[in-house]
């Protein structure tokens, strides 16, 4: 026992030196636009908190995130000047009343020891951590424009308020580039609970990852337009999941252990179903009564609401798989896996065709799959690491101050820590960027605070003769392996010529290249020089001002890249200007979203989303072995004026879209953006997919079932010898027609209402 205490003592003293290294790094950033001696980074033990379990740490930790008391927060509609990472170091931080993290935070704990956020007894507040509090009886943000937020590396802990006292651990709503891993969250399990462990109402999209919940009423209550979640366990809770509605959402390694019920998607009865879909993949539920539940029967409203898949679901211990109204068993479940199981429309590739029942799953390939299930890796951090073996980015030169040009110093200190097994550490900032930064084999890069790296100046302003921002590998097919993490890429300026990223590298099979929360961001911020003061919207006209044209294409994966892992991706051309305190919109274009053209293949794009780009959102050409969870698009917000034939030429090498041949003789607004185009290619595998036309020239009368749903005759195309392309839970919004081959429309709108967009639950082409 002494040897185990001295061990002990020992242990804790090591991890007390050795601190995470995110913890002992200089810290650096630079808020161009913050204001005089801004500090970015935030270590709460700097502000008062003691972590000791006893203390009252609330008033240090909101001192913390509010510091110097006029970042983001009550009354403010956003704004990226003046961000924060509040870091927490490993302890128990007993707090009384929520945290509330302003606009455009960060909080990050030890990884290696996770902190804890425990609630005392008379905690008063809507979640130990309020991402969008109610100062009013509406939200503070608007749920749809709160973007570039994440928490991670916590325990959240209710257990010390009363069980039949009314607790959540988080409430949530938020969108785009927004993200949730690493967290546990305790609550009571004593059967009078009625705690709550996250509690998310609105919001569009968003990405979560390595969650557990234990205990509790409710493991998560959801609700949102569309979602990929990953890795979630829930333990011991009377309920795991209740969604309060979506239009999608795609489920990937969830794991339901001992609860009362699993899933619940019965909101609002049969006759008015609030859940559009949900899709289940590679999980398991044990020791379970119920599996899922659903309101769904014969003659339902929407006529596709509650529309769902199974797919490899692990059952033990599980009576009823699927449970209806009265307790009826819809499919009955028991020990066993069900391989494949669904109910909706479905288009073989013709339809619809009403379907409940066994379906033949996805035959995979090898080369997507690790241990039977689609290959996923969360974010690394680096757990291992100490602070000697990170380069930051500004002790190398860089100043990140919007006005310097950094590219020297920036490529200088890439080669340094690529050469040297380091990790490049981008201190937040922004950093202007003349000319192509070359992407070597090793690079490891990790933001601090989403920094944003910005094409600008003459090399990127030739359309005709475009030059990538960052370019991962010399030339297509060079072997290698690269991982990015928490930074942006974006423009400056007039950037007509600029491929925001150009990845070349093909990785081993066994050791893919990975992008975390890496996102493009073109205008609409301070430093981007595309405001409302730049780029305003003219609606009704059909001149391109061409001072706002702001990239040719935000990614571009060239023909032998390869094994390639993208997790909660946003690749966005601002709709509107972040920094205005109306949201106010802008037109600002970019040419192409993400271009495929592997003719290797192997792509995970897992939580992605692209949206606002000129002639295509998504596109994949030449290629195979895509694997995709819950893509997300949006057409740009002036179309069709001007239409997507200007300002773009069309470029054949590129196998772009030629509206002025393919238009001929369609109907409607048919010269809008694809917001997926796949040509010649095979064995797409895409679990849940939004592609949404809100708006004609930007007035929103044509996006209601009321008005036709036409702000866009097409918006998903299927072209030449395309084959294997296997679609769950495509939704539209805005579309006359869902999907087409080859110019014809195989699905409308009009024939798979869902709870607002349109749904076909399972589209295969054979």
């Amino acid at each position: 026992m002494r040897f185990q205490t001295f061990l002990t003592g020992v242990i804790t003293l090591a991890l007390g030196v050795n601190a995470y290294w995110l913890e002992d790094v200089t810290h650096q950033g630079v808020a161009p636009f913050g204001g005089d001696g801004y500090t970015v980074f935030r270590n709460v033990k700097d502000f008062g908190a003691k972590g000791d379990g006893t203390t009252d740490d609330t008033a240090a930790i909101t001192k913390a995130m509010n510091t110097p008391d006029n970042r983001c927060l009550q009354g403010c509609a956003s704004s990226t000047t003046k961000p924060a990472v509040v870091y927490f170091p490993s302890g128990t931080y007993l707090i009384s009343s929520s945290i509330v993290p302003p606009y455009f935070t960060q909080m990050i704990g030890d990884p290696t020891n996770r902190p804890v956020l425990k609630a005392s007894s008379n905690f008063q507040g809507f979640g130990l951590i309020d991402g969008n509090p109610y100062y009013t009886e509406n939200l503070n943000w608007v749920s749809t424009n709160v973007f570039y937020r994440q928490v991670r590396n916590f325990v959240i802990d209710t257990t010390s308020i009363a069980p039949g006292t009314a607790a959540t651990g988080m409430h949530w709503p938020t969108s785009q580039a927004t993200s949730l891993i690493n967290i546990e969250f305790n609550m009571p399990t004593d059967a009078s609970t009625v705690h709550v462990g996250l509690f998310v109402e609105s919001g569009s999209g968003g990405f979560m990852s390595d969650l557990t919940f234990n205990g509790g009423a409710t493991g998560a209550s959801l609700g949102n337009q569309q979602y990929t979640m990953r890795n979630i366990t829930i333990n011991n809770a009377q309920t795991a999941i209740i969604q309060l509605w979506n239009w999608g959402w795609t489920y990937i390694g969830l794991n339901i252990n001992n609860c009362q019920k699993g899933i619940d998607i019965t909101a609002s009865g049969d006759s008015g179903l609030n859940v559009g879909s949900v899709t289940i993949i590679d999980s398991s539920i044990k020791d379970t009564p119920v599996g899922i539940t659903t309101a769904w029967q014969t003659g339902s409203k929407p006529d596709t609401a509650a529309s769902m898949i199974l797919e490899n679901l692990n059952l033990q211990n599980v009576p009823v798989a699927v449970q209806g109204p009265g307790s009826t068993t819809l499919l009955a479940g028991g020990t066993t896996t069900i391989s494949g199981w669904g109910q909706g429309h479905q288009y073989t590739p013709d339809g619809p065709k009403s379907f409940q029942g066994d379906i033949t799953p996805n035959e995979r390939p090898s080369a997507l799959e690790a241990n039977s299930v689609f290959y996923s890796r969360s974010k690394p951090q680096y757990e291992s690491l100490s602070a000697s073996d990170i380069v930051s980015a500004r002790s190398s030169g860089a100043k990140g101050d919007a006005t310097t040009d950094d590219t020297a110093a920036l490529q200088s200190a890439i080669n340094s820590a690529a050469s040297g097994g380091k990790v490049l550490f981008l201190d937040f900032g922004l950093y202007k960027v003349t000319d192509t930064l070359s992407i070597p084999d090793g690079a490891k890069i990790v933001g601090e605070g989403y920094p944003i790296l910005m094409a600008s100046g003459d090399k990127f302003g030739d359309m005709s003769n475009p030059k990538p921002l960052l370019q991962v590998g010399a030339k297509s097919g060079d072997a290698g392996q690269v991982e990015f993490s928490d930074f942006v890429v974006g423009s400056q300026g007039a950037a007509p010529g600029a491929t925001l990223i150009e990845w070349n590298l093909a990785s081993t099979a066994g050791t893919p290249s990975g992008m975390w929360d890496v996102h493009a961001r073109v205008g609409g911020f301070q430093g981007s020089d595309f405001q409302v003061s730049q780029c305003p919207k003219e609606p009704g006209s059909s001149t391109v001002n061409t001072n706002c044209i702001g990239a040719y294409m935000l990614m571009h994966v060239t023909p032998s890249a390869t094994n390639l892992y993208m997790e909660n991706t946003w690749l966005w051309t601002a709709d509107h200007d972040i920094e205005d305190a109306n949201n106010t919109q802008i037109t600002v274009y970019s040419g192409r979203g993400l271009y495929i053209e592997s003719t290797v293949g192997n792509f995970w794009l897992v939580g992605t989303a692209v949206e606002h780009n000129n002639l295509y959102n998504y596109q994949f050409a030449n290629t195979k072995n895509i694997f995709a969870s819950m893509l997300q698009t949006e057409t740009p917000y002036y179309q069709p004026t001007p239409d997507a034939t200007t300002p773009f030429p069309v470029v054949t090498a590129l196998q772009d879209p030629d509206f002025k041949t393919s238009c001929s003789g369609v109907s409607g607004n048919c010269a809008n953006a694809w917001g997926l185009r796949i040509i010649d290619s095979t064995d797409i595998y895409i679990y849940g997919a939004g592609h949404y036309s809100f708006f004609d020239n930007y007035s929103t009368t044509c996006s209601t079932v009321d008005a036709g749903e036409n702000c866009q005759a097409r918006i998903v195309s299927l072209e030449g010898s395309t084959s294997n392309v296997n679609i769950y839970a495509l939704n539209t919004i805005g579309s006359l027609s869902m999907i087409d081959k080859d110019g014809t429309s195989l699905a409308k709108w009009s024939d798979n209402e869902n709870v607002y967009p349109s749904n076909v639950m399972l589209f295969r082409t054979g």
